[in-house]
């Protein structure tokens, strides 16, 4: 029995596929999500979308952070960026890291929303360079 997943941007309706498994990049750790899970909503880190079927991963999306939203029998995965990970562009990739080490750096830790912006930039485009396809 799979479990139905859909991708959302803020555009389009990325996917809507059944699969066996779903790995998330939650704000706390990786969820692997099954069919039965338990009713949940979770923020996303940046990170990789991992969708598997029959024990295999057969498709990769980068996520650049939001939410998912699990039932028993549906996943729901809203992200603010997405991009399949074999077009992920490894300048680009590189290019938004540097940016983002620099507004960290220049961050003004006293000013708690604008530190916790930049880290959770920094974060996702670490993430980004890390996710590119080997």
């Amino acid at each position: 029995m799979p479990i139905a997943l859909e991708i959302l941007s803020p555009e389009k309706r990325l996917l809507a596929h059944d699969v066996d498994m779903v790995v998330i990049p939650g704000t706390e750790g990786d969820l692997g999500i099954l069919p039965g899970h338990a009713r949940l909503i979770t923020g996303l880190r940046g990170g990789l979308v991992d969708l598997y079927e029959n024990n295999t991963i057969t498709d990769r999306f980068f996520v650049s952070g939001g939410f998912a939203e699990v039932t028993g029998t549906h996943c729901a995965v809203l992200a603010d960026q997405i991009t399949r990970q074999a077009d992920l562009n490894p300048v680009q990739a590189a290019e938004a890291l540097t940016a983002a080490k620099s507004a960290y750096a220049a961050a003004d830790i006293t000013d708690h929303d604008a530190y916790l912006a930049a880290s959770d930039q920094l974060i996702s485009a670490q993430a980004m360079v890390d996710s590119l396809p080997r």
